[in-house]
């Protein structure tokens, strides 16, 4: 087992990271930047070691910087947590290159999963049912149209190297095509320094609904069932929940095993998710493969009781699994509370929180770094917190949510709680019935007079 693990990461995950080591006795070591100096994950690990200025580029995504802190401390594991580095395939081969095992996937499973057209290739292969698209790469406009015109309009144009739902494009008919692939194009050149593009039929009425594997380093991969996280704004979840309300028992064992395959085929080591896209008619699609612990991992642990980053430390270290997979016993909501102004749409609200009162009680958990007086930079993402509540059934995990984001009081910046609490009473959220399209029609209620 590890005697010390660098965390290579800020806010609520390093925290995270760091309360599971210090229950298996792991020592830890954080890093930072100049920024995140008060942070609460700097004083909860064993050492802190600043890594450079508040730009990421310059501290959270500097690897020489990350490689000399683990060195310096004699970290034998690095945990990248998610974001930042989590995914960087140079990364995790430089950490092996220094004898320092990267907690998550090699270099060689992230470049064959990281890049969009190629995991969809393996996934193929694989036998896992893709979305129908283009064989790869697009080598031409002239190759995008014909293409579009074989599988009929709406189509949807997509970067390669994508993510945060940048170079991505549906296209309705055939005169907007030209339009969508240039911009696309561009937009994924300026974020990526990539602007290879391919296509997929676009999935009418989807619901984004991913299943958690965790495999091990003997080609053995399980499921730890599914996680709904349809409810999005420019490809950003919001909030998420497990089981879905529009699963089945049927759906579960097919996805589930779909996963389970995937994960199997391509030798996965450590806990990754399979993300897919359901239609209306409950046909399921590979979209992409998440290399990495995930932000909403928390209602999956609520569901089966079970520590995923313990697992992934414990994976990582040579520890075989099991093999069973897991249901979900109960229900789980996840809210993410990012500093964003609802009422401004959804501009980031970085500043001093000069009041924190946290919600508590039976069956809410709160994951979060932040606290009375403290500093959120505007350098980096904007969430906060993640509220979840666990209950019997859907209905009472909801109510619970209600009960939990009436308590939580933040003051001195604005958040997204009254987004929040507006959703819990929105009809079709209730009954269940939503779609990643679910916010292009949401509106925020009028606050009320104080």
């Amino acid at each position: 087992m590890f005697k010390k693990i660098l965390i290579a990461n800020r806010g609520e995950i390093a925290l995270r990271v760091i309360r599971t080591c210090r229950e298996m006795g792991i020592k830890t070591v954080a890093v930072y930047s100049t920024a995140d100096a008060e942070s609460l994950h700097v004083r909860f690990a064993d050492e802190a070691v600043c890594i450079g200025p508040a730009p990421s580029k310059e501290s959270y995504l500097k690897i020489p910087n990350i490689i000399a802190a683990a060195e310096i401390t004699n970290a034998d594991a690095i945990h990248p947590g998610y974001g930042f580095l989590s995914e960087n395939a140079n990364f995790s081969r430089i950490c092996s290159e220094h004898g320092i095992k990267f907690i998550g996937a090699s270099a060689e499973m992230i470049d064959k999963m990281g890049d969009k057209a190629t995991a969809k290739a393996t996934m193929k292969a694989a036998g896992v049912p893709t979305v129908p698209g283009s064989e790869g790469i697009l080598e031409s406009y002239e190759e995008a149209e014909k293409l579009a015109k074989e599988m009929t309009y709406p189509v949807m144009l997509k970067a390669t190297a994508g993510g945060g739902g940048k170079g991505m494009r549906a296209v309705w008919k055939q005169e907007d095509l030209k339009k969508a692939w240039d911009s696309a194009r561009q937009e994924a050149a300026a974020s990526f320094g990539n602007d290879g593009m391919y296509m997929e039929k676009l999935i009418e009425e989807p619901r984004h609904i991913e299943i958690q594997v965790v495999g091990d380093q003997f080609g053995k991969a399980c499921h730890l069932s599914e996680r709904d996280c349809s409810v999005q704004r420019r490809h950003q979840k919001l909030t998420e929940e497990t089981p879905s309300p529009f699963m089945t028992d049927e759906l579960r064992e097919k996805m589930g095993a779909a996963a389970v395959k995937a994960a199997e085929y391509i030798r996965y080591e450590g806990a990754g998710t399979i993300e897919f896209l359901v239609d209306k008619h409950r046909n399921f699609y590979f979209m992409e493969m998440n290399t990495r612990i995930q932000v909403e991992h928390p209602i999956t642990e609520q569901v089966i009781d079970y520590d995923l980053i313990r697992e992934q430390i414990l994976v990582a270290s040579g520890v075989p699994i099991s093999g069973k997979n897991y249901y979900p016993k109960l229900h789980s909501i996840e809210c993410r509370i990012n500093a964003e102004d609802p009422y401004n749409d959804f501009r980031p609200s970085p500043g001093k929180i000069t009041t924190l009162h946290a919600p508590g009680g039976h069956g809410v958990r709160l994951d979060t770094h932040v606290y009375s007086d403290y500093m959120i930079p505007p350098n980096y993402d904007s969430m906060i917190a993640k509220l979840i509540t666990t209950a019997q059934t859907r209905e009472e995990a909801i109510n619970k949510m209600k009960r939990a984001l009436d308590e939580f009081v933040i003051e001195g910046i604005k958040t997204t709680i009254p987004f929040h609490r507006q959703l819990m009473d929105e009809p079709d959220y209730v009954a269940g019935n939503y779609t990643t399209k679910f916010m292009e029609d949401f509106e925020m209620k009028p606050k009320k007079a104080e």
